[in-house]
């Protein structure tokens, strides 16, 4: 046989024979491969949508519980009556008074301050008015004073406490153990509000219940924030020390922002005591110089209503500049 032709049929054979096996590779070994490879990407990706609309509904449970607190907590605060929004008020300052005590003081403050009133030889028929605003007003402004101190003292230490328990719930110890050194850590009012803590719950009253109790004392948007985390972790479950540290962040950029609309504010509340002040300060150095000019504002029925007149304007002027350099947040 003729070599050419011999090599031809070689040809024709083995390239036929790896014809029929890439054949047969594609259909039978890499075409279910694929199959299967294109079958797991596809659970892949369901399950990868599943996860995420599970973790969509958990978040979306999760915000719903926050805002379910949110409105308890608004809703509780809502429903006071008269006498229990004077409870409150003397809850808040710290004040562990009844609330007959709390008018006698009213009416003994008001008492005092219509007795200045008619001594400085006012005109008379101004004297119940004076009582009836010292009485209603004097007290609750000095309530709601201390009260504002009171938080304040609580807010600018309590990022430090977050930090205390986070560290203590990454070294093993139990909440309550934490809330425990953060109250003999740290002094009241800060430390005092974990103390009662602490001793709620060894009494065996529910946590929920000691946090609604202690917002009521100290109303802060930080208190209000960790007792919500506490009380949807605990419903939840996860890492608290996780949650508690994005806590703290939060809680050291409010206090960034706020030191930082106070220091804005510093040139505007200075200008106005300055500009609140002028008047008494003149009216003095008047009254050395030449006390007999300045009489008249309080001798004459003319200079009675101008005096009148003149507090009228300022306490609106006091309370506009008041209002327009406070940034509370």
């Amino acid at each position: 046989m003729d070599p050419l032709i011999l090599i031809i049929i070689i040809g024709s054979v083995a390239t036929m024979m790896f014809l029929t096996g890439a054949f047969f590779a594609a259909t039978v070994v890499m075409r279910p491969r694929a199959a299967l490879k294109k079958r797991i990407n596809d659970i892949g990706s369901a399950g990868e949508k599943s996860t995420a609309g599970a973790e969509s509904r958990f978040e979306n449970q999760r915000q719903k519980r926050i805002q379910d607190k949110v409105k308890q907590l608004q809703s509780k605060d809502d429903e006071q009556g008269f006498v229990d929004k004077i409870n409150g008020d003397l809850l808040r300052a710290g004040i562990d008074v009844s609330v007959p005590v709390y008018f006698m003081g009213s009416a003994f403050a008001a008492l005092v301050v219509s007795v200045g009133y008619f001594v400085l030889g006012l005109p008379p028929l101004g004297t119940p008015l004076v009582f009836v605003i010292a009485f209603i007003f004097l007290p609750k402004l000095t309530l709601k004073m201390i009260a504002n101190r009171r938080q304040e003292k609580f807010t600018r230490n309590f990022a430090d406490a977050i930090d205390l328990i986070i560290r203590g719930i990454r070294s093993g110890l139990p909440v309550n153990e934490c809330f425990n050194i953060v109250a003999r850590e740290f002094e009241p009012p800060l430390g005092e509000e974990f103390r009662l803590m602490v001793e709620g719950q060894n009494l065996g009253i529910p946590l929920e219940d000691l946090m609604l109790k202690g917002i009521e004392r100290l109303p802060t948007a930080e208190y209000k924030f960790f007792a919500i985390v506490i009380q949807i972790q605990k419903q939840t479950g996860g890492n608290l020390a996780e949650t508690l540290a994005g806590l703290s962040s939060v809680l050291r950029e409010r206090k960034k922002m706020r030191d930082k609309a106070s220091a804005m504010a510093s040139e505007a509340k200075s200008s106005a005591m300055i500009i609140g002040s002028l008047p008494f300060i003149v009216g003095l150095l008047l009254s050395v110089i030449n006390p007999e000019y300045l009489l008249l504002l309080f001798t004459t029925a003319t200079g009675n209503k101008l005096l009148g007149f003149g507090a009228f304007w300022m306490t609106c002027g006091s309370l506009v500049m008041k209002k327009m350099i406070n940034f509370r947040m």
